[in-house]
């Protein structure tokens, strides 16, 4: 899981702080937004050629962990 977790970012000068994909401005909350819009994995990667599969995989995983009620800083530290 922490591998995926690594293209997961905080930055407070991106996004108002909010995790985001590899330091872009694509958050997390987005890639959620649109997979719960039933967007397919296939169809988000053909819109947007800038974010890779890994990418979404890792939106997911972070939801679990926060969903789980634990953090980022607990699995990667």
């Amino acid at each position: 899981m922490e591998e995926y977790l690594s293209r997961i970012t905080i930055d407070s000068a991106i996004c108002h702080g909010k995790p985001c994909i590899r330091g872009m401005r694509w958050p997390v909350e987005t890639i959620l937004d649109m997979l719960g819009a039933d967007m397919s994995i296939e169809e988000i990667l053909r819109d947007h050629p800038e974010l890779e599969r890994e990418d979404i995989l890792a939106s997911l995983r972070y939801a679990k962990l926060l969903a789980s009620g634990r953090t980022i800083t607990e699995v990667s530290g």
